[in-house]
């Protein structure tokens, strides 16, 4: 090895790491949802690239007492079969102190396992992680920039989307509305 490469390679192995800050435009943070079926994952990304917090994990805050009613079709919209429900979580979704996102989720939990239904219920786990076996895929079905209806001030974006599981059933509704602390420094 070169004396100038081993010099180099010494310099880089001791210099602090220097933090990369994504983009702070209503375009980059798009397109990093857009590369992810889970805005989960998204989120998290976002939060390692703009570097919010030393553990970019997200966690759900369950928030009770303000829910919106279901869409009138949500029973259609998740092709529901004799027997299953529509159930509901809204969340807020955080990464360090600073809240991202706060989401609707109508989800049919009979076909979530056992285990998956008790995640959601009993902890901060997000939606998207606490059913990640499932492998299910997003399909978006609008975006608007700004607060949809029900979207708290400050919401910068609404998404609203399905997730259907790999034979195509529907697993949940979401209406996602993310908060203007994405785009601060």
């Amino acid at each position: 090895m070169a004396f100038e490469t081993a010099v180099a390679l010494a310099l880089m192995a001791s210099s602090a790491p220097v933090a990369v800050q994504a983009p702070t435009t209503l375009e980059a943070f798009e397109a990093v949802l857009g590369r992810h079926d889970s805005a989960t994952l998204a989120l998290e990304e976002w939060c390692t690239l703009r570097g919010f917090s030393a553990s970019a994990r997200v966690t759900a805050q369950l928030v009770t007492g303000s829910d919106i009613p279901p869409p009138a079709d949500i029973e259609k919209k998740l092709a529901l079969q004799p027997g299953e429900t529509a159930a509901l979580r809204n969340v807020r979704l955080s990464c360090g102190s600073r809240i991202l996102s706060v989401a609707w989720n109508w989800y049919v939990p009979e076909r979530l396992t056992a285990d998956m239904n008790e995640v959601l219920r009993s902890s901060d786990m997000p939606f998207g992680k606490a059913v990640a076996d499932l492998h299910f895929r997003r399909l978006p079905l609008s975006t608007i920039a700004g607060a949809a209806a029900n979207c708290p001030a400050g919401t910068i974006s609404t998404h609203r989307a399905m997730l259907v599981l790999p034979d195509e059933r529907p697993l949940a509704y979401l209406v996602e509305c993310y908060t203007a602390a994405n785009l601060q420094s």
